[in-house]
């Protein structure tokens, strides 16, 4: 268990930027654009296989929560229009 004590004795900045992480700026990471900048040549037929089954398993979960999505505003604009 550390106190307070501890705390204060130890050596050096507990921060040595001044900023607390949620300060930093967070790097914006596109997944989309990472993958359409990855190269495909390095990958062999069984790979490209593999990979379009991921996307086309990826494209069929982003249609059915946006078709669910989409469901659920329509409620919602039927409920609120009341």
């Amino acid at each position: 268990m550390v106190m307070t004590a501890d705390i204060d004795r130890r050596r050096g900045p507990v921060n040595r930027c001044g900023m607390f992480d949620e300060d930093l700026p967070r790097k914006k990471s596109d997944p989309l654009a990472d993958m359409a900048r990855e190269d495909l040549d390095r990958l062999s037929i069984a790979d490209l296989d593999d990979r379009i089954a991921a996307l086309e398993t990826e494209l069929a979960r982003t249609c059915t929560k946006r078709g669910g999505a989409a469901s659920f505003r329509a409620a919602a604009d039927t409920l609120f229009k009341k």
